[in-house]
């Protein structure tokens, strides 16, 4: 008799809802090596090679929503389609019928998974009818690959791209699962040139990957999932049961869990690509060191806030017309990109405190003016304005973060009426874990970039026998703190 259960290991590669694919679960370790060695053979082809990836993509992903990977290949089709029509159109108004129609169809179908419930339920409530939601899956990362087709379909239309003659050229840009369900969301005009090149990983390339996939799992697996699982979760979920200083601390993690899974995410798959060949651009650049919500907005979440400037921004005019119509379009882009994030009026308050706070920013630059502006900052005003950015940055992760409004307030009710410094000491003897991870994390982001970058530079250029010492040590140190359960991307809901 074997000494496994035959069935339990079929049982991993069919769709379980309760246990979706994750890049730092030890079923995907296991299938990617066997996907790397297949992948390696079939390197030195081109059509053979990506259609095996596109195949393990699409697997990728029924792993993680089941048969909505066909809403994937719906896409594909479509803006494939509509790109070339686009293209080919020998008039304007035939363009614009074409993009009307690719808009459509992807925001209609991010529309229908994300906020018909929301949408139903607002209507029902300012009416005062009692709304019962529908059962609406929201699959996977929908929100990623919908944005990244849409990148292409616009970019064919401004003229800034040319279409690419072959369906699978384009299925492989949409469906490559690195970021295919949590970002970064990658610009076909950066990825799509790669694709027709060999496949040659460098030893830099390679040992920088597996710098990445390390940091990586260790921000997620190490960090956030251990202060989430004992600590974050528990204060945001009744935060009237602990004082305001946990409520604080619990927030302050709160910055550093989404932070590092996020992050450790966007490592991941960007050190995943390098294995393949392929470069990601940079997500995210120590965001908690900004001195200026602008700042920190071309720090955090890279991919998506260039995306919503280059398409949404200067699509509604940017600071072409005029100062007031800026601070609208400035405001209208980050409630819409709160939207994004989730439907509910959480999220619209969290969009919209941030829209609120970059257009007071551009305002204080302006009536500073170009010499003021220009006049360097002491080493303490630098501190204290990042102290100012990450405190009003937390403020806001309160409201992106509550189950609804009344967690929201009852959690600044906490902190602002019974903060209880006298317990201070106990708070620490309590949460020594928690508290040592997140001031490891904490010190590791505000790590200067010399620093870090020195670092990544050693690790990158080990022998490999260190290399493969330095995965063991990070996988022992997951194994070591993980939970009874290994926890879900926070961003795999929107």
């Amino acid at each position: 008799m074997f000494p496994f259960d035959i069935h339990k290991i079929a049982q991993q590669f069919v769709y379980n809802a309760q246990e979706p694919f994750l890049f730092n679960s030890g079923f995907f370790l296991w299938l990617f090596t066997g996907f790397l060695w297949i992948y390696v053979a079939l390197s030195p082809t081109h059509r053979p090679k990506m259609i095996f990836v596109i195949l393990f993509s699409l697997y990728f992903y029924y792993k993680s929503s089941g048969v909505y990977f066909v809403l994937l290949l719906f896409a594909t089709v479509i803006d494939f389609t509509l790109a070339k029509l686009i293209y080919n159109a020998r008039e304007k108004w035939e363009q614009k019928f074409y993009i009307a129609v690719t808009l459509l169809i992807n925001l209609g179908m991010l529309g229908y998974f994300k906020y018909t419930n929301f949408l139903f339920e607002s209507f029902y409530g300012f009416t005062g009818r009692e709304f019962e939601p529908m059962d609406i899956f929201l699959p996977v990362g929908v929100s990623f690959f919908t944005f990244q087709s849409l990148s292409y379909t616009l970019d064919v239309y401004r003229g800034n791209l040319k279409p690419v003659d072959n369906i699978i050229d384009y299925a492989f840009f949409v469906s490559f699962f690195p970021q295919l369900v949590a970002g970064p969301i990658v610009r076909a005009a950066d990825f799509l040139p790669q694709i027709h090149k060999p496949t040659f990983v460098t030893g830099e390339m390679f040992g920088r990957g597996v710098f990445l996939i390390g940091c990586g799992l260790f921000k997620k697996a190490v960090i956030s999932d251990y202060i989430s699982a004992n600590f974050i979760d528990r204060v945001f979920e009744a935060p009237t049961l602990y004082s305001g200083l946990e409520n604080l601390f619990a927030v302050y993690g709160y910055a550093l869990q989404i932070y590092c899974d996020f992050s450790g995410y966007s490592d991941m798959a960007i050190g995943i690509a390098l294995l393949l060949g392929f470069h990601f651009p940079l997500n995210f650049d120590s965001p908690y060191q900004s001195r200026n919500i602008t700042e920190f907005w071309r720090r955090w979440h890279i991919s998506l806030s260039t995306w919503l400037r280059d398409y949404l921004y200067i699509s509604l005019g940017g600071n072409r017309k005029g100062k007031v119509r800026a601070y609208l379009n400035q405001m209208i882009t980050m409630l819409l990109g709160g939207l994004w994030h989730g439907a509910s009026w959480r999220f619209i308050i969290w969009g919209a405190l941030h829209g609120a706070a970059l257009s007071v920013h551009k305002m204080f630059v302006a009536w500073q003016g170009d010499e003021q502006k220009d006049k360097p900052a002491s080493k303490w005003t630098k501190r204290f304005n990042v102290l100012v950015t990450f405190h009003f940055v937390c403020f806001c992760w309160i409201f992106f973060r509550a189950s609804s409004m009344e967690s929201a307030g009852a959690m600044i009710g906490q902190i602002m009426t019974q903060l209880n410094p006298q317990i201070f000491f106990d708070f620490i003897s309590g949460y020594k874990a928690v508290l040592s991870l997140m001031v490891i994390g904490y010190l590791l982001h505000f790590m200067p970039s010399r620093s870090s970058q020195a670092f990544q530079t050693f690790v990158t250029e080990m022998p490999l026998a260190l290399k493969a010492a330095w995965m063991v040590i990070i996988i022992m140190l997951v194994v070591q703190t993980r939970s009874a359960e290994i926890q879900p991307f926070i961003y795999f809901q929107f």
